[in-house]
């Protein structure tokens, strides 16, 4: 335990000194710009771009400033985002990454498949790069498509440490395209993240600026009636939840970045008539999940987390915080065309634009209406499959009631082991105390889940504790869902949106064993006191996940929250379990909906010590686990 707790402290222990500190002593090392400031738009806006299979990678600060206010950054070779770096499939790259911080750095390479020791994850992979070290990592590529690159250090992502991977492959690319460009996107404030972190434990719901009024309640009364407004009233108030709680950290602070630059910025590319341009999306946002679209034009889906796709056009797409998709478009008109990414909880938006001509630029539409949680999102959906989701208020209630209760019993002896017997399951756990905090392993014969099928559920004991708040009774199938402020956008506004169920690999399934193991693991929080959890446990008294190299499982992960989660597994893939098994495609992320359930399948084929989590920054310390292979 004494173990856990080190690498706990190595991965999240926020810096005592301030991060000022240096600034002069390492710009001027790095012979980097005085200031690093928002730029005029110009053709393609084009992100430095390192090429080869050696790099050299310099982590420093630099002066920032895209609110007309000065700041700090911390950035790669001193630009924010860093470079795109450019591999090639099966090339051995070395990075040289030197740490001129006054604290300890890294560097992860986020989706790449590679050695546990070189996966940049203090306290697991390593120990971390000392201030005025350099660490070379040394890795043989072994894919293609989009990825990109963050420290995993304290809270320097939020802090600008990040940039984006292009790798390409060594046969043919199935995907035909004229032009290329990475559109990365990411939030800014000028808040220091522990000044964020800190309003965060003081209250959960600080920068959440839709709160319901008074004015709110009348016009509810007006429209529902006395009764059922106050049911419903009655049951968030219990809950002691807002079901306008749709992001943590929100524009109040935030501001939206395309390729590092602002909205009023307008990141801006090139194009010409009848030519096919791919776009690759990546969002290295701190917290903040974004709907993608582009007004006037069809988008084709041909890759999802660097893994190329059957392609499927749509009108919009939501990507999670540390998921990449890449989009071809096909203008056919000499205009321009404005690129939109509104955050989930439509409080701001980042904005570029792709036009044939520097002189024209398009609207920048208004953001759609802000979505509100209902009782699907609270795992109380009843077995409904509308996915415009009709409330039932006093069902809701009762099974509000029924959390409170248990909540104000703190069932942390109660045996589930009774529930899983009776459904031909067994519950293994290596803390009784606890509930098992390796979640509730289930064995026998498994088969495939599908859309639609899962294991029971199980609550354990463990989440009848202080760090949980909510608990989803009867969790849908995420896998068509395309998510909160999304579903009714075909009605609306005649947009089709990609959801999970539409993505089906290129290329048939490598491992087509059934899963011998099935490790069902729920998403935990309590917003009152912004505590995060898996199975209602913290990091730092979890025990790690044991894999046998080269067994084939099914993780099912349960969302207890009403926040929607990307959840990240180092160094194997996530194989979504869709309608078409033949097909699977492979994520190294995967958006949890609030309420919902979703599984996938993995093979722990890479030995050591993994990283598993939440991507939501400020959740990571938290809802994280070790997954360990031996």
């Amino acid at each position: 335990m004494n173990k856990i707790r080190n690498c706990r402290r190595q991965l999240f222990s926020p810096g005592r000194r301030t991060f000022i500190t240096g600034v002069a002593a390492s710009t001027a090392l790095l012979g980097l710009p005085a200031g690093l400031k928002a730029r005029t738009p110009r053709a393609g806006s084009a992100l430095e771009t390192l090429r080869g299979n050696r790099f050299d990678l310099h982590i420093g600060y630099q002066p920032v400033n895209f609110t007309g206010r000065k700041r700090t950054a911390v950035t790669v070779n001193g630009s924010l985002p860093g470079p795109v770096l450019r591999w090639r499939e099966g090339d051995t790259v070395t990075l040289n990454v030197t740490n001129h911080l006054a604290h300890d750095s890294s560097i992860h390479w986020h989706g790449v498949i590679l050695p546990s020791h070189m996966d940049g994850v203090p306290g697991l992979s390593f120990s971390g790069i000392k201030p005025g070290e350099t660490f070379s990592y040394q890795f043989q590529v072994s894919q293609s498509g989009t990825y990109w690159y963050h420290s995993h250090s304290d809270f320097q992502e939020q802090q600008g440490l990040y940039g984006s991977i292009v790798i390409d492959p060594a046969e043919p690319d199935p995907v035909a395209y004229d032009r290329d460009y990475v559109v990365l996107l990411s939030d800014w404030s000028d808040e220091t993240p522990h000044n964020i972190y800190s309003k965060l434990k003081k209250e959960g719901h600080y920068y959440n600026l839709r709160r319901r009024t008074a004015g709110d309640l009348w016009r509810e009364i007006r429209d529902k009636g006395l009764a059922a407004t106050w049911r419903e009233r009655e049951m968030w108030n219990l809950m002691r939840m807002s079901d306008r709680d749709i992001s943590d950290v929100t524009g109040r602070t935030y501001t939206y970045l395309m390729n590092g630059q602002t909205p009023d910025d307008n990141w801006t590319a090139l194009f010409k008539r009848g030519e096919k341009i791919r776009l690759r999306f990546i969002n290295a946002a701190a917290m903040s999940i974004f709907d993608i679209r582009i007004p006037g034009l069809k988008m084709k889906v041909v890759a999802s987390d660097g893994q190329n796709i059957e392609p499927v056009t749509v009108d919009e797409f939501r990507i999670g915080v540390a998921e990449t998709y890449d989009v071809v478009v096909e203008p056919e008109a000499d205009t321009a065309y404005t690129l939109f990414a509104q955050t989930i909880d439509r409080s701001g938006f980042a904005r570029g634009t792709l036009t044939s001509d520097l002189s024209l630029t398009a609207p920048v539409p208004a953001m759609d209406y802000a979505p509100v949680l209902t009782h699907r999102d609270m795992g109380m959906a009843h077995g409904s499959s509308d996915m415009n989701h009709t409330q039932h208020p006093m069902n809701g209630m009762d099974h509000a009631r029924h959390g409170m209760e248990h909540n104000r019993h703190q069932m942390g002896g109660t045996d589930h082991t009774g529930h899983t017997a009776a459904s031909g399951y067994s519950l293994h756990g290596d803390r009784p105390e606890l509930g098992g905090m390796q979640g509730v392993w289930y064995t026998g014969n498994l088969g495939r889940a599908g859309f639609g099928s899962h294991s029971p559920v199980v609550h354990l004991p463990s989440e009848y504790r202080y760090t949980v708040d909510m608990r989803s009774e009867q969790p849908m199938n995420g896998l068509r869902d395309p998510g909160v402020g999304l579903r009714d956008h075909m009605q609306r506004y005649g947009r089709r949106v990609l959801n999970y169920g539409d993505i089906r690999n290129l290329t048939p399934t490598i491992d087509k064993r059934e899963p011998s193991r099935e490790l069902q693991l729920h998403l935990t929080g309590n917003m009152e006191r912004y505590l995060w959890g898996m199975d209602g446990i913290p990091f730092n008294e979890s025990a790690p996940l044991m894999l046998n190299y080269g067994e084939r499982i099914r993780i099912t992960l349960v969302n207890d929250t009403m926040m929607t989660h990307p959840i990240h597994l180092h160094g194997m893939w996530s194989e979504l379990e869709t309608e078409e098994p033949d097909y699977i495609p492979r994520k190294h992320t995967v958006l949890v909906q609030p309420g919902s359930q979703i599984s996938y399948l993995v093979t722990a084929n890479a030995y050591g010590r993994w990283a598993y989590h939440c991507h939501l920054l400020y959740h990571m310390p938290g809802m994280f686990r070790e997954v360990r292979v031996v």
